[in-house]
Formats: structure tokens, sequence, C-alpha cells
């Protein structure tokens, strides 16, 4: 049911607009507020959809209301209600953030329509919030240990800025994890997180693939293409195993943080992107640079932050948890039951060496799920997930 506050203080006005919305549908909950101060406490106290609040009003005007409101609940919509000399201000208001205003006296059909528009954004933005939720909770970090604490800690730090990082780690440890972390704690999470694998990307293909292509700039280009770094504009770009990038993509890469430009291949036109670049490697970069195989200028652009992402072997007191979650987790995409480990069978999976680090785990847990007993025993671990 959606609840509506009419803030209003002339009382004739205010049993109109309660008694229309009322009788116009009964999942309609109505309540009142005579001037702006009672209407700023119920704001404050009340789980509310809607706000319909007058513009003049003695103690609190509604200009007032307005920015209290969307100071306290920015995403709570409010329609004004505006007197025939009020039309300047209700014009202004919605510079301020109103979601639209309404004349009096109110026209039956203008104001339910406007009604039932705002009620449907609010559920909107309500869904997506929640699906923003769900998204995020693929992407958890699961762990108390010292290494994953200290990891969270430097993720709260460098995701309220627009610093580049540089993630380093196994293979399965979880380095994208880290960076869709970082992506959805900035203030650049309304914007897009664009993921680029370089190790899977042929060489001849990863610079139209990040940078795009004119038409004819070579044998299968038929039509212009964007590439990620356009596609990621205003939001991050993730480049995973960067460390497999040629060289010639990466004079391009720097260039492109250098300047805030790229070019797409076949073009000489530049066009600006506001991209934040976050990279990932399981290489030794510096041995790369040694070897002439990366880019030491590059390495200095991307490495403004270092995060380290530990191998399983070097948490192991995370196991229980991580074993915990992934049996969780399958169990609800399998739609079965969720199985048990006994304490033996998770001492056993902790003593061995998780050489494929948490995806590894992650196989072994959904294996012993599915062959395992009611509740998974340390036999069945070992008969299941020998080493």
């Amino acid at each position: 049911m959606a609840k509506i506050l009419v803030i209003e203080d002339e009382a004739a006005i205010r049993r109109v607009l309660v008694k229309i919305l009322s009788e116009e549908n009964d999942q309609y909950q109505v309540i009142e507020a005579e001037d702006g101060l009672s209407g700023v406490e119920q704001i404050k106290n009340t789980d509310l959809d809607l706000v319909l609040c007058d513009i003049k009003m003695p103690k609190m005007d509604g200009v007032e209301v307005l920015e209290t409101l969307r100071k306290m609940k920015p995403e709570l919509p409010i329609v004004m209600i505006s007197g025939h000399g009020d039309l300047d201000t209700a014009v202004q208001t919605m510079r301020l953030g109103a979601f639209d205003y309404i004349s009096k006296p109110p026209d039956l059909n203008r104001l339910l329509n406007t009604v039932r528009i705002a009620l449907d954004q609010n559920t909107l933005v309500a869904e997506n919030k929640k699906l923003k939720k769900k998204v995020s909770k693929n992407y958890e970090m699961i762990g108390e240990s010292k290494e994953i604490s200290a990891i969270k800690n430097m993720i709260d730090k460098v995701s309220a800025t627009d610093a580049r990082v540089l993630i380093t780690g196994g293979n399965g440890t979880g380095k994208e994890l880290v960076a869709h972390w970082i992506h959805q704690k900035s203030e650049r999470s309304k914007g897009p997180m664009i993921e680029v694998n370089c190790a899977a990307i042929p060489g001849e293909l990863i610079e139209s693939e990040l940078f795009g292509h004119v038409k004819g700039a070579f044998t299968s280009a038929n039509k212009d293409r964007a590439g990620k770094f356009e596609a990621a504009n205003g939001g991050t770009i993730f480049l995973d195993e960067i460390g497999d990038m040629s060289l010639s993509a990466q004079a391009k890469v720097l260039r492109a943080l250098q300047e805030n430009k790229i070019q797409r291949v076949g073009s000489d036109r530049d066009i600006k992107v506001d991209v934040r670049v976050l990279a990932a490697t399981n290489k030794d970069l510096k041995k790369e640079i040694a070897d002439n195989k990366f880019r030491e200028d590059l390495y200095h652009r991307l490495a403004v932050i270092l995060i380290k992402v530990p191998a399983l072997n070097e948490r192991r007191e995370d196991i229980p948890l991580l074993i915990n979650y992934f049996s969780n987790k399958i169990a609800k995409e399998q739609g079965a039951p969720v199985k048990n480990f006994s304490d033996k069978a998770i001492k056993q999976l902790q003593q061995y060496d998780w050489t494929g680090n948490i995806r590894e785990l992650r196989n072994v847990v959904e294996r012993l799920i599915i062959l395992g007993g009611t509740e998974v025993s340390e036999d069945d671990v070992k008969l299941f997930a020998a080493k």
C-alpha cells in the first residue's frame, strides 16, 4: 500500500486532496500535516512513498520542506501545490528537485495522473536499488582474516577517489571482486563498469576492442564501432590480465591515461573520455618490465595504488566461511536443501594445498554437495576432494 503525505495549511484544500486520493485508490494510505514543521516530522518518522506539499505555509514554507527532504530522503518524490501567485516559486522548486507541481484549485485528472507517475517512478527506483544489492552480492568478499580485512579497509579509502588501482594476485584469488567492490563503493557506481580480459582477446584485435575502429580500418571492419573505453565513459574500465596486453596497445592505453583521449583504429580524431582505470594481473610486472614485455611508464601510471590479493593458502582461517557461503549459494542455484559440512570435513579441507585458490575451493564444495552424504563428512572429503 502506497503511503502519501499531504502537507497543506488550508484545511478545506487538505480535506479535498485526502478525499480525492483515498476514494481514487484503496491502495493509497493518505496521512496529513497542517504545516511544514509537522510535515518534516512525519517525513522523518514515517516510511513514505510520496509527499504533496503546499508552497506558502506558516512556520516552514514548502521550499524549506523540499530542501530538508532532499537532504533527509533524497529519493522520496515530492509534488508541490502552488497558488496562482506561486507559479514562479513552483518552477524554482522543480529546479531544486521537486517531481512536479499542481496549481490550486487542483485539477482532478492532473492530480491523479501526477500521483500515479510519481509512485511508479518511486517503485522503479526501489526495484533498481534491490537489483543493485543483488548484483553486489554476486561480488561479495567473504573473509575475516587480517589479510582480507586489510584489503577491505584499503578499498574503503581508495573507492572515494579516482585513483588508478593495480590489483595483483594468483589465478582464482578474487581480483575481479576487488575491482567490483571499488567501483560499487565509488561515486562512479551509477555509471558503467566495463570488463576487458586482455588475455582472452587476440593481440591483433585488442586495440580495436579497447578503442573501437572506423569503417575500413581493416578487412573485417564493415562499420564504425565504439570501443570499451567509450562504453565506460563516466564509469570504470577494468583491464583484467593487463600483463598479457601487447606493447602497441600498452602505448595507446598510456596515452589515454595521460590525456583522457582515445583514437579509434583507423582514425586520427581524438575522442575525450572520462574513465577510471582499474587493472589486474597474475604476472610479476617488474619482471615483465625487465624482460621488455611491459612498459615501465604504463606500470607507474596504473600502480598509483597497489592491492595484492592473498592466495587462499595464506588465509586458511577464511575457509570455513567460504565453505558456508558457497554451500548456501550452490544450494540456492540448484533449488536444493543446504548441506552441512562436519567439523572434521572442514578441518580436512583447511589442510589442502589450494593451488587454484577460491575458484578451486568453490568447485570442490559443489562436487561434495552433489556426491557427498546428507552431511558432508571427512570421508566424503577424502573420497571426492582428494588432492
